[in-house]
């Protein structure tokens, strides 16, 4: 913390702000809000209930309508301040509405019914953390089976992303063979073609192998990207190739000299893809919504797409599901993000 602390009061060598430390501070400030005040906004948001959602104009804090229970209704009623016609204020419960006209009552003389137009009243609003939108999610949808769906996939085809491209990566850079850079400049060529473009032949290929409706399905047909073996490549040129002679020297296998040497030294450039990865596969939704129909198989991204009902959508589950997607990708980007710089650094460098 004093090393954090000591890097953010630094100055342009003076003893006190320069304008251009004022400059550059404002820069970092704006940057900061521009980044994370959309993803604060929608942390807040969650934490609304559904008819704070709607308030406006719309409050930053998770604020809500009061309510009060009264005798002789099952349901609590809302609670708005009214405005008498005598000009005094009363705070009134809302017993039923029709048009402009609202039928109001006092919760301390219930028996009394007051006609009200709308315009003459405002809802009473407290200070509430809807923690419900969080733990009422697993009783709306099958939310345990989504999130397990979408962790499968991520895991998976990363994993299987990082042995297919290192492996690549491993033949490209250290072994001689003819048609050697033919070959780099037909991976790397590929990055020209649209995704869009080759949805077709996917979905040939899966349907043909009888993989549709299948978490596999999903799985393969990205499991080897240009991406990961440019990266991985451009680094692992940088390891020097006296020592993997003199592993071969100690009688090691080409698969210990990849496994054993190669990908410990590695370490950083697969950080990087592995980042890369996460974020792909956890924030893909085109591909997983054509190879899967059933809905036991959605992913996250499916289920938010089919939580929004056609007629009417209840928006503060919505954003507590929102919210839920995208702490996975934060909290690999927090732990990885130190292997970024270095990795994609060292990875041009020859």
């Amino acid at each position: 913390m004093p090393d954090a602390l000591r890097f953010l009061t630094r100055t342009s060598g003076r003893a006190r702000l320069d304008w251009t430390d004022w400059l550059s501070y404002a820069y970092l400030f704006v940057g900061l809000f521009l980044m994370f005040g959309p993803v604060l906004w929608i942390v807040m948001s969650s934490f609304k209930t559904q008819s704070g959602l709607t308030d406006f104009p719309p409050s930053f804090l998770p604020y809500g309508q009061k309510s009060v229970q009264v005798a002789g209704n099952e349901a609590r009623l809302p609670l708005y301040r009214v405005k008498m016609p005598d000009g005094s204020t009363r705070e009134l419960a809302e017993l039923r509405r029709i048009g402009l006209t609202a039928t109001m009552i006092d919760p301390a003389k219930p028996g009394e019914e007051i006609p009200v137009n709308i315009k003459d009243r405002e809802k009473t609003s407290e200070l509430r953390v809807a923690t419900e939108n969080y733990t009422e999610l697993f009783g709306k949808l099958s939310f345990g089976r989504y999130l397990w769906n979408s962790v499968f996939i991520t895991v998976v085809a990363t994993l299987i992303t990082l042995l297919f491209n290192s492996m690549a990566a491993f033949a490209l850079s250290k072994y001689r063979f003819r048609g050697q850079k033919t070959v780099f400049l037909l991976i790397i060529a590929t990055l020209m073609i649209p995704p869009t473009i080759i949805l077709v032949p996917n979905f040939l290929v899966i349907s043909n192998l009888g993989l549709l409706n299948s978490l596999w399905g999903v799985i393969w047909p990205a499991v080897a990207t240009p991406t990961g073996v440019f990266l991985l490549r451009q680094y692992m040129l940088t390891i020097p190739d006296e020592l993997l002679d003199a592993a071969r020297m100690d009688h090691a296998s080409e698969w210990q000299i990849y496994w054993r040497i190669v990908l410990p030294l590695t370490a950083p450039a697969l950080a990087v893809l592995a980042i890369f990865s996460v974020m792909w596969r956890w924030n893909d939704f085109l591909w997983p919504l054509i190879v899967l129909s059933r809905s036991e198989l959605f992913t996250l991204q499916l289920a938010l797409n089919a939580f929004q009902g056609e007629l009417q959508t209840e928006w503060n589950y919505l954003l507590a599901m929102t919210v839920i997607t995208i702490i996975p990708v934060t909290l690999v980007f927090a732990f990885l993000q130190k292997h970024i710089t270095t990795g994609i650094a060292s990875s041009g460098v020859k």
